[in-house]
């Protein structure tokens, strides 16, 4: 399949995966009929929960399209439409527990940066002293100025390296 023709499956398949998930929206006669479901419960506020921001966009454009089913049969259903909004969308510790996750991995990128660090500058130590005896007392001063630079740099890459993860 070429490129083009793939990108139109996905969008196919997405439109019909977002249709099928609306399939059952708040709103609709099924819980207010007599011939209906009656009201709706907590699988329904359940699933209503989870699909609540894709029906917040549908009602943007459709007004039959509701977010929040008026005909339940009230605490078990807003318990369900609560637990789906949480569960799929996330709770207030959903940012907090990233921001951890985020925190250890930068501290040990760190460590790891740190580490190479030393080991770089080890090495180019013993290598500008090894030189030094050949070229006199000024190449002291230029491998000083080669490990700023070094250093310096070293830093710079490691860090734009870890923060592209």
């Amino acid at each position: 399949m070429h490129s083009h023709q793939q990108l139109l499956y996905k969008i196919l398949l997405f439109i019909s995966f977002l249709l099928f998930l609306t399939s059952c929206t708040a709103g609709s006669d099924q819980f207010s009929s007599a011939d209906g479901d009656g009201p709706a419960g907590f699988w329904y506020g359940l699933w209503h929960g989870a699909i609540a921001v894709i029906t917040l966009i549908i009602h943007l454009f459709n007004d039959t399209v509701m977010v929040y089913e008026k005909n339940n049969t009230g605490g078990w259903y807003d318990f369900g439409f609560l637990l789906g909004v949480i569960i799929i969308w996330g709770g207030g510790c959903h940012a907090k527990c990233k921001t951890k996750q985020r925190k250890q991995r930068d501290k040990e990128w760190e460590e790891i940066g740190d580490k190479v660090e030393v080991k770089v500058m080890r090495k180019l130590k013993n290598w500008a002293e090894q030189d030094e005896s050949d070229d006199g007392p000024q190449s002291k001063a230029e491998w000083d100025e080669v490990c700023d630079k070094v250093e310096s740099k070293l830093k710079r890459k490691l860090r734009e390296w870890a923060e592209k993860d």
